[in-house]
This record gives C-alpha cells, sequence and structure tokens, in this order.
C-alpha cells in the first residue's frame, strides 16, 4: 500500500533540492504495510511529482523533534513551532532517495473527482503510471 500527502509548493521545492530530508505531521498513517509515498504540490502546482521510499518517522515532542531534525528542516524555528502549537507530540517522515517524475502526474485527468489530502490518503496505484 502507499500514500499520498500534500506539501505546498515551497516545501516541494526544498525537498527536489535536497535541503529539506523530512516532512512534519500531526498525525502518522495506521497502516503499517506502506512502501511508497507520494508527493502532491499543492496549488498553484496541483500535481503529483514525484515519491520516496517509506523508510520511517521519528516521533517525539515538538522539542526533541526540532532538535534531531532541524538541519534539513526546511523550515524556520518559528514556523515549526508554530504547527506543532499545543501538541505533546511531532512526527517527521524521513525523506529519502526522492524520485522526481520528468512529467508530474495530473490526478484530476486520471480522477475529476479527486480531492487533495488534508494530511495523507491510502492508494493503491490508481493515480500512479
Amino acid at each position: 500500500m502507499d500514500v499520498l500527502i500534500s506539501i505546498k509548493p515551497q516545501y516541494v521545492k526544498q525537498i527536489v533540492m535536497n535541503q529539506k530530508k523530512y516532512e512534519y505531521r500531526k498525525a502518522i498513517f495506521k497502516e503499517k504495510n506502506i512502501s511508497k509515498i507520494y508527493i502532491y504540490s499543492t496549488a498553484p502546482d496541483k500535481v503529483i511529482i514525484g515519491y520516496f521510499r517509506y523508510t520511517g518517522y521519528l516521533v517525539g515532542t515538538p522539542s526533541e523533534i526540532w532538535h534531531l531534525t532541524k538541519s534539513y528542516a526546511g523550515l524556520s524555528k518559528e514556523k515549526f513551532f508554530i504547527y506543532f502549537n499545543n501538541k505533546n507530540i511531532a512526527y517527521a517522515l524521513i525523506i529519502s532517495n526522492f524520485k522526481i517524475y520528468q512529467n508530474p502526474i495530473n490526478p484530476y485527468k486520471l480522477n475529476p473527482d479527486f480531492v487533495p489530502p488534508q494530511s495523507y490518503m491510502y492508494i493503491h496505484g490508481e493515480y500512479l503510471p
């Protein structure tokens, strides 16, 4: 099983440039058998730009996660702590071996009823070549 996550274009660019190696989440997948994580770049792009193999995540308090990941966070300390405001637990997906598509996938062409995930959604190859 695979997962599709939504990421803002400014952070997608940092992933592509290998400057962002962690994707922060307030909630993590319940399914344990995840193979790939596909990245949907939000508006104005609105395309699936590539994927990375799921190798796991870090979990801890926001302070612990910031300390472990700040070198490749892709965002400021201020934005990080605003995102995790009033949260006791923070998750950081590990981004490694990112593969970018030569031709990004427009999910709306494959499924006119496509709705970008707020956090994540499980997919079974329906949006992928």
